[in-house]
């Protein structure tokens, strides 16, 4: 099978970087699957989650949106924030969530703190969703 060579970059480090088999991302007009020899395309990510596979292995991180790049069998991610599952603590992440539901109970009068509460709410739920299929008996803060 042809390989992709993968980059997942954040502001602060490469996250992963290497040849890939497949790879499937949250994009802005729904999730793509990208194989080898994919038609060049350039979009926008939403806030999700992202798999890469690779032989029998496949690889999840939570994405908090960014921008994909794919050409000549390369795709490069610029993540505003990502995640491999391993990494995420479940019982955080389900604090943040809670944290959120509380604060949208008693939404704001702007829009805009609005927006980035229900926003903050759909990151916790990405990475606590994650989180659980990496480790289903992850504890949470319940």
């Amino acid at each position: 099978m042809a390989t992709l060579h993968l980059e997942i970059v954040t502001s602060e480090k490469t996250v992963f970087e290497g040849e890939v088999d497949m790879v499937t991302v949250p994009g802005r007009d729904g999730v793509m699957g990208v194989l080898a020899n994919h038609a060049p395309v350039l979009s926008t990510l939403k806030p999700g989650e992202l798999r890469i596979k690779r032989g029998n292995n496949v690889e999840e991180y939570a994405v908090g949106g960014g921008f994909v790049d794919i050409h000549d069998n390369k795709v490069i991610i610029l993540a505003d924030s990502a995640e491999r599952a391993d990494e995420i603590d479940a019982a955080r992440a389900d604090s943040a969530r809670q944290r959120a539901e509380d604060l949208l109970r008693n939404p704001p009068s702007s829009k805009e703190d609005l927006f980035r509460m229900e926003a903050a709410l759909r990151r916790s739920q990405i990475r606590l969703n994650v989180a659980r299929r990496y480790n289903p008996r992850a504890t949470t803060a319940d």
